[in-house]
């Protein structure tokens, strides 16, 4: 394996989440949410920036799983979680920094629809090569944000 593919694979595992036995999408959430915290916390990062991170991460997501997915000879591998990581950051970003109700709301709703993947969650599995494996996850982020969003309108919060 060459150098480009061992980025590939650090990043497309987000540092080894995906490599978790049970439960790596989760695993692979958590880790941007933890990621995501850190940055704002500790780096000085407005939440907005979850915005920022998204935009820059799909290219970037979209070649590591590719190239990970083109490396293992799989369509879609269970290990790439920067899906993951980039869809938690869509939902995360609906949900007011600090509030760790939200927060887990916004964990919580993402994985709902990564999971059950409702229209057109599904279908975007669909397209090809690493286009495939982020887009899903980028619409079950919208999907989760906007129902993080609608919740907390409703209920003034």
């Amino acid at each position: 394996m060459n150098k480009a593919d061992k980025l590939a694979l650090t990043l497309a595992t987000w540092f080894g989440c995906g490599l978790a036995p049970k439960g790596p999408g989760t695993m692979g959430a958590l880790g941007g949410i933890a990621v995501a915290l850190a940055l704002h916390r500790f780096g000085g990062m407005p939440w907005w920036g979850l915005w920022i991170l998204v935009l820059a991460g799909t290219p970037v997501g979209i070649w590591a799983a590719d190239r990970t997915a083109v490396v293992k000879g799989l369509k879609d591998p269970q290990i790439v979680v920067i899906d993951e990581v980039l869809g938690q950051w869509i939902a995360l970003a609906a949900a007011a920094p600090g509030n760790w109700l939200q927060i887990g709301l916004a964990f919580g709703l993402f994985r709902l629809f990564d999971i059950y993947k409702p229209w057109p969650v599904r279908q975007l599995e669909g397209l090809k090569g690493g286009t495939g494996i982020i887009a899903d996850d980028l619409m079950a982020g919208v999907y989760g944000a906007a129902a993080l969003a609608l919740f907390r309108a409703v209920v003034q919060w």
